[in-house]
């Protein structure tokens, strides 16, 4: 098989020689149906012993068209970016002297004030945790003092529906 596509790529590009040297390959070894397809592919016309390999997958395989080196070897922005890094050792190593931070893996909110909401509050409810929910009712009416009759209003619904 290789010894084939060796002898296709040799004259690949330009039809007619390929053309050619395939029928030269087929009166040679006419029962050599591989030939055959590979000519049907390059558009030449069928032969006469075509037909028999009117049942084959092979023969519905897509015109040829001519192979574009330059958009298969053209390179992506990640190619040239890959080939930078491989080049020299271009890692950003934290040089002697410099201060290094500390990971960290958990939250450092101080201040819970940024973490109350009305969404919060209604999961709290929703969860049954109707203590922690009036809390956050009473930090929002603080907060918000457009909305703290609302806010009351709620926290007084909850503890009526709790006693």
């Amino acid at each position: 098989m290789t010894d084939f596509q060796t002898y296709i790529a040799t004259a690949e590009g330009d039809r007619e020689t390929l053309a050619k040297r395939l029928d030269n390959l087929l009166q040679r070894y006419p029962w050599f149906s591989l030939a055959r397809i590979a000519r049907r592919g390059i558009g030449a016309p069928a032969d006469e012993k075509s037909s028999i390999l009117s049942g084959s997958r092979l023969t519905s395989m897509p015109p040829y068209r001519a192979i574009d080196i330059a958009a298969l070897t053209r390179l992506t922005e990640d190619d040239i970016i890959d080939r930078f890094l491989k080049k020299d050792d271009y890692r950003i190593v934290s040089q002697d002297g410099e201060a290094t931070e500390e990971v960290r893996t958990e939250s450092s909110h101080d201040d819970e004030t940024e973490m109350i909401s009305e969404e919060l509050a209604q999961i709290y409810l929703a969860q049954g945790m109707y203590g922690e929910a009036i809390d956050i009712y009473r930090r929002l009416s603080l907060l918000n003092s457009e909305k703290s009759v609302y806010f009351v209003e709620l926290i007084a619904q909850i503890e009526a529906k709790t006693k």
